[in-house]
């Protein structure tokens, strides 16, 4: 499914640098506005939308802490703010992230309730938020219990509280997400689990095009050289035959761009790529030596590694590179947020259509070697 200017309309908060609206837009939402603080983010959605024809879709460069729902009224129109369909998010990862201090609710950069709030005061039809699979942890469960609480008491019932692989949808990459849906209950009934897809997508075919256009531009080394060098590289990825490792945007606080820790290095080695930095864009290198005929492999630009999150060709990143980079590296999956969003916008069409709800699923339990299959009413 493709669409974006249909009848549900969605607004997005906390929405980077685009990869959850890409998704929602694909499955078929029309966004309204899309709400993010970093001001290089906010530029990249700004020429997106607009390079895309993403009619009345607002990018606004707000901080949550202090724009509410009422603010949101002001700048969209109203019939959409009251008719809206999807309220979705990818709320700030640091207070459940394993690579924090995993404060939670404590932790000043927890944007749930301000996400709630929204949800309170602008009440659409289905709520999605995604964060760090850490947020699943048994640490968190008192917190998943008291957002569960609210909603519930909204009127909403949460459909969808699940890890999702990124590798399963299509992604070049290991990403888990803990993915979060609720549903208002009249509709939730409809809801059916987004299924992943039918083939695994691997470095070598994300990366084989731009790799050999890359390496055609070379101009330090003769043209047989550099088809070598290529198809080395390739050879080298395909005999991995695998997925990325997790892709680390970082923080403003550390240094320059590069693919991730020390362990992400390596697994990046294996796949015939130099993680020890980012390459300049095609046509731009000035040094192909650190760039492209590196000892450990070619670097990647930061049009590649949005190809390894799963980004369209024509999504442009603005701002320098390393901030280019973290725009893309903090990003969340437009193929898994395009699933999701399928199985959300399917569930209000069936709504709206009056169809019979299909059956709970059966759950599964295991004792010992025992499985037993338990109804789910």
């Amino acid at each position: 499914m493709s669409g974006g200017d249909g009848a549900y309309a969605s607004v997005e908060i906390c929405a980077g640098a685009g990869g959850q609206a890409v998704g929602l837009h694909n499955a078929g939402f029309s966004h309204r506005a899309l709400i993010e603080v970093d001001p290089h983010a906010a530029q990249t959605l700004r020429y997106n939308t607009e390079k895309q024809g993403w009619r009345r879709c607002e990018v606004l460069e707000e901080d949550l802490t202090t724009f509410s729902a009422a603010d949101l009224e002001k700048r969209i129109q109203t019939e959409d703010a009251k008719k809206l369909a999807l309220i979705s998010g990818g709320v700030p990862c640091p207070p459940f992230s394993m690579a924090g201090k995993r404060l939670g609710a404590d932790d000043e950069r927890d944007l749930f309730p301000a996400m709630l709030d929204m949800v309170d005061k602008l009440r659409p039809r289905a709520v999605m938020i995604e964060n760090v699979r850490g947020l699943l942890d048994e640490q968190f469960r008192a917190y998943r219990d008291q957002i569960k609480s609210r909603l519930e008491g909204l009127g909403y019932t949460v459909v969808f509280w699940k890890l999702l692989e990124a590798r399963n949808f299509g992604v070049p990459q290991l990403r888990p997400r803990s993915i979060l849906v609720a549903m208002m209950k009249s509709d939730a009934p409809y809801f059916i689990e987004p299924s992943g897809a039918s083939k695994e997508t691997t470095v070598a075919d994300a990366l084989e095009e731009s790799m050999r256009q890359r390496f055609s531009a070379a101009e330090t080394r003769t043209r047989d050289e550099a088809n070598q060098a290529f198809a080395q590289w390739l050879a080298k990825a395909k005999a991995k035959n695998s997925v990325a490792p997790t892709l680390v945007g970082g923080s403003k606080k550390h240094g320059g761009a590069d693919l991730g820790p020390t362990r992400a290095k390596r697994a990046w080695e294996e796949l015939g790529v130099d993680a020890h930095g980012v390459a300049e864009p095609l046509g731009q290198t000035k040094d192909e030596e650190r760039d492209l005929f590196g000892p450990r492999g070619p670097k990647l630009t930061v049009a590649q590694a949005a190809l390894i999150q799963g980004f369209p060709e024509q999504w442009k990143f603005v701002g320098r590179k390393t901030a280019a980079y973290r725009q893309v590296g903090n990003a969340f999956p437009p193929l898994v947020a395009q699933a999701v969003g399928e199985a959300i916008f399917e569930a209000l069409n069936a709504a709206d259509r009056k169809e019979t709800p299909p059956e709970p699923p059966e759950a599964t339990l295991v004792i010992g070697e025992r499985r037993l299959e338990l109804s789910a009413g």
